[in-house]
């Protein structure tokens, strides 16, 4: 299957430092926020935007995975590679690479509801506007629109092929 590239890494690595300034500047009186990565390229970004709020506030910004089967999500519990209680009274930013759907970000949105979390908000490296979930994001990298055959790739893991790609 042919692929076409969207954006190249240079480009990819401009929307996420342009991500993590909003993030900064809608989160500015923040001490530490927690930055929580959808495990998978969504991890990536959430490594990424931390790396970047660090170098551009005094903000301690905390990288999580979220780990969760994208294909049944319903079916396997949400689990995080930290305790849960690190995410108290705190700013948390949930993070993929394709905002589709919503279902992956329902589902892992959903043990956040049990806790006292300040706020929650949703950042994303492409949005494909084709909701079936009420979700909408905060922070969005590019916003393209798809045929729903069509399918849109992001690579931050590997830096050789690093971009988003359309096949």
């Amino acid at each position: 299957m042919n692929s076409k590239q969207i954006l190249d890494g240079p480009a990819l690595l401009q929307k996420i430092r342009r991500i993590a300034f909003q993030i900064f500047e809608n989160n500015f009186e923040e001490k530490e926020i927690i930055i929580a990565g959808i495990v998978g390229e969504g991890f990536s970004l959430a490594q990424l935007l931390c790396q970047n709020i660090l170098e551009i506030s005094s903000i301690k910004a905390q990288a999580v995975a979220i780990q969760l089967n994208k294909d049944v999500p319903y079916d396997s519990p949400v689990q995080f590679d930290c305790d849960k209680s690190i995410f108290e009274n705190k700013v948390i930013i949930v993070v993929d690479d394709v905002l589709n759907t919503g279902r992956t970000f329902s589902y892992s949105l959903a043990p956040f509801l049990s806790m006292h979390v300040k706020k929650i908000q949703v950042a994303v490296v492409v949005d494909r506007n084709y909701r079936k979930f009420p979700i909408s994001a905060d922070y969005i990298g590019y916003q393209m629109s798809t045929t729903l055959s069509e399918h849109v790739e992001v690579v931050l893991s590997d830096k050789s092929r690093l971009g988003v790609y359309l096949r």
